[in-house]
């Protein structure tokens, strides 16, 4: 399987774009990928709306939420809002 583009061939087929360059890579020459930057590495860029959750918060987020999911089954099946097959 190839990636290549093809084109109309103009008799209701298809022929293979000729290829240019092999790594695409190479075009990628802005100043905002960091090809002009000192060592071509990207600049330590911070994310303002990334705040990580600590895994205490999330561990307790996930057991609160097995229990209220319990609690509603008990209370259920205890009320008789749900039922078994019988």
């Amino acid at each position: 399987m190839s990636l290549q583009l093809h084109r109309p061939d103009g008799k209701g087929g298809l022929e293979p774009r000729p290829v240019t360059d092999q790594n695409w890579r190479n075009q990628l020459r802005s100043p905002r990928w960091g090809a002009s930057l000192k060592g071509g590495k990207l600049p330590a860029l911070s994310n303002p709306e990334m705040h990580p959750t600590s895994t205490l918060r999330s561990v307790l987020f996930w057991v609160v939420l097995a229990l209220v999911t319990f609690g509603i089954i008990v209370v259920g099946y205890g009320t008789r809002l749900f039922s078994l097959p019988g």
